[in-house]
């Protein structure tokens, strides 16, 4: 009896470090993923941040002050924020753009006021318009903030380079 809970206990353990082994290596290899932009594919997203280094360890600065304001409202700030710190703070908020021009997701809503990151996942630099119009640089990305709700339209429409209105971002109060 005393050798059969032994022969039990000895597969317990057995399952258990297999387990943990398993997990270690999953969180390596998501890790990995995770901070290869190109391997990135999060979908959706206080100041627009301009990329300074590689894709493989974006990292930006911010002045803390307004560079553009567009007539309807759409601030475009510098910040200083990693990429993989903003996929971690602007995961709810983000449009990524493709190496097509086409945005994922296309159409969102958020309040007004808040913060989104665009985010570049192209080889190419892109001229994008919302509101106000910028360009993103290869693999870097920009978080603006959506005008408040004073704007006559409380719908933004977003184009990438030639392509139009590529996603729609309805503004809540």
């Amino acid at each position: 009896m005393e050798k059969i809970n032994l022969n039990i206990w000895h597969w317990v353990i057995i399952t258990i470090v297999i387990i943990a082994v398993a997990t270690i290596i999953f969180l390596v290899f998501q890790n990995n993923q995770t901070n290869n932009p190109i391997l990135n594919t999060i979908t959706p997203n206080s100041s627009v941040t301009e990329n300074t280094t590689t894709p493989e360890t974006t990292t930006t600065t911010e002045p803390e002050s307004i560079q553009n304001t567009s007539p309807q409202g759409t601030k475009v700030t510098a910040a200083s924020i990693s990429y993989a710190n903003a996929l971690i703070k602007y995961a709810d908020r983000r449009i990524q753009l493709d190496t097509s021009c086409q945005a994922h997701p296309s159409n969102v809503t958020y309040k007004d006021n808040t913060g989104i990151m665009i985010d570049n996942r192209s080889p190419k630099t892109r001229t994008v318009k919302v509101g106000t119009t910028f360009t993103i640089k290869p693999y870097e990305f920009k978080i603006i903030v959506l005008p408040d709700i004073y704007l006559k339209s409380k719908t933004i429409l977003v184009d990438c380079d030639q392509s139009q209105n590529v996603a729609t971002i309805l503004i809540q109060e």
